[in-house]
């Protein structure tokens, strides 16, 4: 276990950046977006739009990890994990909440990519297990962030909703989170004593490109991404919608409708190494496709409930599929990449991710402003059935592809 040391401390920076992640996003920002005066639509969209800051900056992230070093690009990511969160202090309008989303969307952008190619660096023919391990690790910062945050906004006696006090307690919490993500990084990162071989600008941005080429011209790179960003729609979506259904339709209060969604994340946390050590094993392929329909099946349910116990087991369910989907999606892109392009690899991958994420909040607020809850979740979960033949059909790649 050669890389215990350092495998271990990327999961410890991972979980704080998380953390400091989660606490930011839900139940966090939809409540107050909707504290601000939007709606619907203007809900999703404020929850999407850092996402979208990841489809433009993942692949350039990734790519020019390969070319400068992980340890560089890693940390201006963590920068501004621990940077951006004090912003949203400021904040006293929704248009501010937009740029600010906008720009904290780089936080994930950076960082998330690098990491996952960092992993692949070491895992060897563990690929699918130790990403799922990592991924395991740090979203328990997810796990913690949801709830803590959707308690900061129930601490208040007497009022009728979260004040604005209360965001700005949350926000300081998240902001203190991604201090501690940098200030262990800065510790970890300098011994990290891989050279780094000197290029001219040339030979840097040559290498840049052509491991963008590579990877984004492969048709299984792009088809097994898309599964991931489909699945992730839905993972956008009831990162948005969950919380206000919860509140304003089933009736529960902000600190269950953190639960809720701390409960998906912790089948997904639990799950995920196990499915990765079987996709190991096994195969990807099947897990993917088990994965999507059961997502499609929980995510299509919800709104058919209003019980909290009821809707706690559809989100676990979700969390189930989505530990299928994505401890195998990642692993089977890697298979069939270069070693020395992982870093493009992952962006890639984290593009599409985000493409979804962004798009399943802004989808979800349109439908659900037209059509109401019911309609739209059944038509994104018809997506994700649909994509199931698709990707069964079009992606035969055997395990450890060159």
């Amino acid at each position: 276990m050669r890389f215990f040391s350092p495998f271990t401390a990327l999961c410890t920076v991972g979980f704080f950046a998380r953390l400091s992640y989660a606490l930011a996003r839900s139940p966090v920002l939809p409540l107050f977006a909707l504290y601000l005066g939007a709606g619907p639509e203007a809900i999703g969209f404020a929850v999407g739009i850092s996402t979208v800051t990841g489809i433009f900056f993942k692949l350039p992230s990734g790519a020019l990890s390969d070319v400068i070093g992980r340890k560089r690009t890693m940390l201006i990511g963590l920068v501004v994990f621990a940077v951006l969160p004090f912003a949203y202090l400021l904040i006293d309008n929704y248009q501010a909440l937009i740029v600010v989303r906008f720009i904290h969307g780089l936080a994930t952008a950076i960082y998330g990519p690098v990491s996952m190619a960092v992993v692949a660096d070491v895992a060897g023919e563990r690929k699918g297990e130790l990403l799922s391990w990592f991924s395991s690790v740090t979203i328990i910062g997810n796990l913690l962030g949801a709830p803590l945050g959707g308690f900061i906004l129930s601490t208040s006696p007497g009022t009728t909703g979260p004040a604005m006090n209360d965001f700005q307690i949350a926000y300081l919490a998240s902001g203190f989170a991604g201090v501690m993500a940098l200030v262990l990084a800065l510790g970890v990162l300098k011994d990290d004593r891989k050279a780094e071989k000197h290029q001219s600008l040339k030979e840097a941005y040559t290498r840049f490109a052509s491991g963008i080429k590579e990877v984004a011209s492969d048709r299984r790179v792009i088809i097994t991404s898309n599964m991931e960003g489909l699945q992730n729609m839905t993972v956008g979506a009831l990162e948005a919608f969950l919380p206000i259904y919860a509140v304003t339709v089933a009736g529960l209060d902000a600190f269950q409708a953190g639960l809720l969604w701390g409960i998906q994340v912790v089948a997904t946390i639990i799950s995920k190494p196990i499915m990765g050590r079987t996709s190991d094993k096994y195969g990807r392929k099947p897990l993917i496709t088990v994965g999507l329909f059961l997502c499609a099946l929980s995510f299509g349910t919800i709104p058919l409930l209003t019980n909290f116990y009821f809707l706690g087991l559809a989100a676990l369910i979700f969390g189930l599929g989505e530990a299928l989907v994505t401890s195998s999606s990642a692993a089977l892109i890697v298979d069939i990449c270069k070693e020395k392009h992982f870093g493009a690899a992952m962006g890639t991958f984290g593009t599409i991710f985000d493409i979804g994420h962004a798009a399943g909040p802004i989808l979800a607020g349109f439908l659900i402003a037209r059509l109401d809850y019911l309609p739209a979740f059944l038509i994104m979960a018809a997506l994700l059935i649909a994509a199931i033949p698709v990707f069964v059909a079009s992606v035969n790649i055997t395990k450890n592809t060159p």
